[in-house]
């Protein structure tokens, strides 16, 4: 049975899709704030959720495995801004 969605629902989820990069690109460099405070296990579950976003953000697998290698938050935040820049 197909769930009906009310116009307002639609909008919501249109300007989601719309606005995904957008949305994150903020939330990665929520993480990349995160990952210079964090430590421990902390620290590779943040790794985890940047290298998901980056994926998601279409960077080549390559460049995710060497910065999670090299466990430089600056090198991701290098990133973050030059795909801030193609925006």
């Amino acid at each position: 049975m197909a769930r009906q969605q009310s116009n307002y629902q639609d909008r919501v989820i249109r300007n989601y899709y719309q606005n995904r990069d957008t949305i994150m690109l903020q939330r990665l460099g929520e993480l990349v704030t995160d990952l210079f405070l964090a430590e421990g296990k902390t620290k590779s579950r943040i790794w985890k959720r940047v290298a998901e976003i980056l994926e998601k953000l279409k960077v080549p697998k390559s460049q995710i495995e060497h910065l999670v290698r090299s466990d430089n938050p600056t090198l991701v935040a290098n990133v973050l801004k030059k795909l801030l820049e193609k925006l």
